[in-house]
């Protein structure tokens, strides 16, 4: 069970570069400033994944050190 839910949010993580959901204002100011610039929307997108990935990455790590660490000192 631990498995599955493992590899679920290792997709959802891994695959969110698909969904492209942004507020109604975020996109309002997003259309005024592209202006028919292709490629825009998909660099804004991609640069709003970019700065997500940091918080998640840290957390991440800071589970699997105290999990570790938990871990160690339940065996001894």
């Amino acid at each position: 069970m631990k498995i599955k839910l493992l590899f679920i949010t290792f997709l959802l993580i891994t695959l969110n570069s698909i969904s492209y959901g942004q507020c109604a204002m975020c996109r309002a100011v997003a259309e005024t400033a592209g202006d028919g610039k292709e490629g825009f929307f998909e660099g804004l997108n991609n640069g709003i994944i970019y700065l997500m990935l940091a918080p998640y990455l840290l957390l991440t790590i800071g589970a699997v050190f105290l999990y570790l660490n938990r871990k160690k000192t339940s065996i001894k």
